[in-house]
């Protein structure tokens, strides 16, 4: 039975919902690009630094593991139904830390994805690591693949060339290593999501990757980071979130001022290209 949208106009259509019910009612290969910010089962009861104080690494139930085996069939399954409904010369962006990108990346490449790139996302303002037995966590993982090393994926390579970023200087290829920010407080005006992402690192990622009037997905959606850059920049946009609290942060974000303030890079960005093999 097809499930019914909890928020839905002409740019956006948002499922209360786990994405395991909600991805097999999706039309096949109806999706240009998915992102995806799945549970890194992180919390583990172990600590971590907020504010400058001591915290304890508890986002929810959602992101607490259920032991190897279930959580690689989780990651299995979800992306499964990813490729059912990525378009043949779809992308797909996963992000994660050694908790789990391992598994993702392994479970890419037993599905047939094409690996393409892996992204580092270096935190210049990450905090330090507390228990001082580790180096401190200073980068999460993003790994950009496509269903097979035939299709002709979507990159913006103009686009990206013209951005600047202090690794990677305007005029200069852009680099596999990105240089972004934590999410800052004036991102969080309508509520707080324990991993919300900052706007620049999906403003990079869909500019890169899609083109206008493109489908992008999230089954994870959380509090809407790539809904509201996906309708700033003229991508419908489908979302899928278990939690109702943060669904409804996913709407309060997309409907105000902040879409305004992801400004573009230039007035009119140059045309994509499409490429082919690597």
């Amino acid at each position: 039975m097809a499930k019914e949208a909890y928020f839905k106009n002409e740019e956006v259509e948002l499922f209360h919902d786990d994405c395991l019910d909600v991805l097999p009612n999706l039309e096949r290969e109806s999706i240009d690009l998915i992102f995806a910010d799945p549970p890194y089962r992180l919390s583990n009861g172990g600590i971590t630094c907020k504010a400058g104080k001591i915290a304890l690494v508890d986002k929810g139930d959602w992101d607490k593991s259920q032991g190897f085996e279930e959580d690689y069939k989780f990651t299995y399954n979800w992306l499964k139904l990813c490729r059912e409904v990525l378009k043949q010369n779809g992308s797909i962006w996963i992000s994660g830390t050694p908790h789990n990108i391992f598994q993702v990346g392994y479970a890419l490449q037993s599905l047939g994805f094409h690996i393409m790139n892996e992204i580092t996302w270096f935190k210049p303002n990450a905090p330090p690591n507390l228990s001082c037995r580790y180096f401190a966590h200073a980068h999460e993982s993003l790994i950009w693949a496509k269903k097979s090393k035939d299709a002709k994926h979507t990159f913006n390579y103009e686009t990206m060339k013209s951005w600047n970023d202090r690794l990677s200087p305007a005029g200069k290829q852009m680099r596999s290593v990105w240089s972004i920010h934590l999410t800052p407080p004036e991102e969080k005006n309508n509520g707080r999501h324990p991993t919300q992402k900052p706007l620049e690192l999906m403003r990079r990622i869909i500019l890169s990757s899609s083109r206008e009037g493109d489908v992008v997905l999230d089954p994870f959606t959380g509090s809407g980071t790539t809904g509201v850059v996906a309708k700033k920049f003229g991508r419908r946009f489908v979302g899928v979130e278990i939690e109702k609290e943060f669904c409804d942060l996913a709407i309060r974000r997309m409907n105000t001022k902040i879409v305004n303030e992801v400004t573009p890079l230039v007035d009119s960005p140059p045309p994509h290209k499409v490429y082919g093999n690597d």
